[in-house]
């Protein structure tokens, strides 16, 4: 009898147990329906139309204007100065593996948005040194042949020499180096980890330098680098399905992360600059070092062969 009622009492447990989990299984499968059914609306939303335009709407790390020392809208992360250092032209290696690499990212120069943190900065007067040069130049070839009304004053002896010249390369730039979907989705179960499963890393790493336009000589290097992360929430759900490829951040620009990285370079080339000391070598620059050779005739070399 006993027997029976112990074999009677399992069976209502493991009932009761089934029970629990079909409704664990039912309200799962509701909350994803709930879910990919929010989404395919808001799809068919932004199909159907879009919102108007806003002015500055586009966040971005280097933003704002500048006009001669003052600054407008300047990222708060950027490194100000209260005097300027000299004049600077930013030119780029155009010849270098990485500047033709910005064509896959549909993306052009380096030097506009440098130019702008650099004015915005205050800690060097920007010149021309660019392609607008070719129209400075023939403006005063007009002159030259009389066109240009007079009064104009476009004479010679007028054109600012640039102190220094900025150098920028780009180390690397890596998109979706990363995701975090796996350890989501083990500790939390198949919904979260979906969502996680999307979550992807964006990594750039840069360099400048700062040239002395006058004796050649390399004043200052920083390296640089930003990261941040894309949230694909429709690709980590259903797999490149209905929505695929739309998230918060769908398409990352990588210019966005680039310029991160050049503000990150940049701030930290204003704080070598500002504690700068400059190198010395005994005899003076380029007048053959300190080490000398059998033979040679640097001044380093007949110490050498004047010594006991």
């Amino acid at each position: 009898m006993r027997t029976i009622q112990s074999n009677t009492g399992k069976e209502m447990i493991n009932q009761e147990m089934t029970m629990k989990m079909k409704r664990l299984s039912i309200i799962e499968c509701l909350g994803i329906v709930c879910i990919g059914l929010a989404l395919v609306i808001a799809l068919g939303l932004a199909e159907c139309g879009a919102t108007e335009p806003v002015l500055g709407g586009s966040s971005t790390t280097a933003t704002g204007a500048a006009g001669g020392s003052s600054a407008e809208g300047a990222s708060s992360q950027l490194a100000q100065c209260d005097e300027s250092l000299g004049t600077i032209a930013v030119v780029e290696d155009q010849n270098a593996p990485w500047y033709w690499n910005l064509e896959q990212y549909k993306l052009g120069s380096t030097v506009p948005v440098l130019r702008m943190l650099i004015q915005q900065s205050n800690c060097f007067v920007v010149v021309e040194r660019g392609r607008a040069m070719n129209n400075m130049m023939q403006e005063r070839a007009l002159e030259q042949s009389g066109e240009i009304r007079e009064g104009s004053n476009f004479g010679k002896g007028q054109i600012v020499a640039a102190d220094y010249t900025m150098s920028p390369s780009i180390n690397f730039s890596q998109k979706g180096t990363g995701g975090v979907g796996g350890a989501f989705g083990g500790l939390f179960g198949r919904v979260v980890g979906g969502v996680a499963g999307g979550m992807k890393s964006n990594e750039a790493s840069t360099t400048l330098l700062l040239i002395d336009n006058r004796s050649g000589v390399q004043l200052a290097a920083a390296e640089g680098s930003a990261k941040n992360f894309d949230f694909n929430l429709f690709g980590g759900m259903f797999g490149g399905g209905v929505g695929g490829g739309a998230g918060a951040y769908t398409n990352t620009p990588e210019g966005k992360i680039l310029t991160a990285a050049f503000m990150d370079s940049y701030n930290k080339l204003v704080r070598a600059v500002r504690n700068y000391r400059a190198q010395t070598v005994k005899g003076g620059l380029g007048t053959g070092g300190r080490l000398g050779v059998q033979g040679g005739q640097t001044p380093a070399s007949e110490e050498l062969q004047n010594a006991p």
